[in-house]
């Protein structure tokens, strides 16, 4: 369930128990059980998510595994695709904007969109760091 949405309704179940139930060692209790439905909901949901990472990761096991370049070398293509991007953007742009304008010339290099580049560079590099963290183990 959602966070931002599990705060409130816990806050109006607190309030449901302290007028239905006047006493405080019922209060107590009721609120105990309402913790413990929360921690049950959290729990699953945490589960639900670590199972979808396993499958998901077991996925990637085997199309990694595939000789065929169609389906495991997809990798390998966006991390090519990053590298050329990032050479483009913090290389080959800037320098030739830099001669561009340094000859009285106007910049025509365009910048590409450097977050989205960077958002997709790191998480290739994350993964690239868990397979070379592999294959120092002998695991690979």
């Amino acid at each position: 369930m959602n966070q931002l949405l599990i705060s409130p309704l816990l806050g109006i179940g607190k309030a449901i128990i302290a007028k239905v139930w006047p006493d405080p060692v019922q209060q107590a209790e009721a609120q105990l059980k309402l913790a413990q439905l929360q921690q049950n909901g959290e729990l699953a949901e945490l589960n639900a998510q670590m199972q979808l990472m396993l499958a998901q990761t077991n996925i990637n096991a085997i199309e990694a595994a595939q000789p065929n370049n169609f389906r495991g070398g997809w990798r390998p293509f966006i991390g090519w695709v990053c590298g050329v991007g990032l050479a483009y953007q913090f290389v080959v742009r800037p320098v030739t904007n830099g001669l561009l304008i340094a000859y009285g010339h106007t910049p025509v290099m365009p910048a590409l969109e450097a977050d989205t580049l960077m958002a997709l560079v790191t998480g290739m590099l994350g993964f690239g760091g868990m397979r070379t963290a592999e294959r120092l183990k002998g695991k690979a």
